[in-house]
């Protein structure tokens, strides 16, 4: 038998190596986790966008809840006083923050707001593996990781942060803002349901047979990769397009790899937008405006182009949302205008939303 003394060694000595051990695992998180950095960008020189005189712009990265890298461009106005609104926005699905995002950090910036313009897990400066990867839920999580940076800055009112998501990241910030009350107000432009036209194709162009045979052919793929084969990409802007390529194309053509074209430092020029295989997959798990009801009364704004082939899109999510909600329709814009057309891009109403919504 034991005694008491005995047994009371016995529990401390139990508790002591528990401790320990906890001790361990916060260190390895901690160890584990990238640094947060933020740095100030002087070179202003930038193919894509343009950042006005009384702009700030700085080069920042931080953790996801995931330990994984995050990286974002942060517009900031100069004369900036006190605590400011800020807004996160997220680039069209298979592009990079230098593309359409920045546009519109460094023109509501030019406002009056902080603005994070950021790379999804994956994409661009963002940490990841495989690059290119598909993953919805993480993709949502890089906005939430977005929110935990600009919520800790001293120049930042945590209780005024909105977010923005262009194309397919439109899709991505309703899946964010189901599950972050923190994000305060939400807009879209362009928007995308990379779910709905993965299963299923714009007005249901792609059969049952046809998502199967995808399906399958990515589960074979997951074969080559475990082996550690060559990576095999999809989809993606087309490099080439004549006269008598479908019009959508040539306008997806001459922002990709015309006007808005940007090659991340490393990557091959083959694979500019295009998705990996195998996980490409997982947007068929993807059901965005499912409960998008429950943001309310968080306010939506859905933008739209009048002749934008993606219009469906924001129509069914505008139809589902709760109030409050706006369908703002740009006349004469395509889907690929919005990205950087500062003269179609209605930037006034953006920012009459952000200022009434972030208060």
């Amino acid at each position: 038998m034991y005694s008491i003394k005995s047994l009371h060694i016995f529990i401390f000595c139990v508790m002591a190596s528990m401790l320990n051990i906890n001790q361990v695992h916060a260190a390895q998180n901690k160890m584990q986790k990238p640094e947060t950095t933020m740095t100030e960008i002087t070179d202003r020189h930038f193919k894509t966008f343009a950042v006005d005189d009384n702009v700030r712009l700085y080069r920042v990265s931080f953790s996801n809840q995931y330990g994984m890298e995050v990286v974002g461009n942060l517009f900031m106005p100069r004369q900036l006083k006190g605590k400011a609104s800020a807004i996160v926005i997220g680039h069209p699905m298979g592009a990079v923050k230098e593309q359409a995002s920045s546009v519109y950090g460094a023109q509501l910036a030019a406002r009056g707001f902080v603005t994070l313009a950021v790379d999804q897990q994956f994409w661009g400066e963002s940490g990841g593996i495989p690059r290119h990867g598909i993953a919805p839920d993480m993709y949502a999580e890089t906005f939430s990781a977005a929110v935990d940076f600009l919520g800790t800055r001293d120049f930042v009112d945590r209780e005024k942060i909105g977010i923005l998501g262009i194309c397919g990241s439109g899709s991505f910030v309703i899946s964010a803002a189901k599950i972050d009350p923190r994000m305060k107000a939400v807009a879209t432009v362009s928007m995308y349901n990379i779910g709905e036209m993965r299963r299923s194709g714009l007005r249901g162009s792609i059969s049952l047979e046809q998502r199967k045979k995808t399906i399958a052919e990515a589960a074979e793929q997951r074969y080559a990769d475990f082996l550690g084969g060559e990576q095999v990409f999809v989809g993606g802007s087309p490099f080439k397009v004549d006269e008598n390529s479908p019009a959508t194309r040539k306008a997806s053509h001459a922002f990709y790899h015309g006007r808005g074209e940007f090659i991340p430092e490393g990557e091959p020029f083959e694979i500019n937008t295009r998705s990996d295989k195998a996980t490409n997959i997982k947007f068929m798990n993807f059901y965005p405006f499912n409960d998008i009801e429950t943001i309310s009364p968080r306010p939506m704004l859905f933008i739209m182009g009048e002749k934008a082939h993606s219009r469906p899109f924001s129509e069914d999510a505008y139809a589902r949302a709760a109030e409050p909600k706006e369908l703002f329709i740009v006349k004469n814009a395509g889907h690929f205008d919005l990205y950087d057309k500062i003269d179609l891009i209605p930037l006034d109403k953006l920012e009459e939303f952000f200022r009434n919504n972030l208060k």
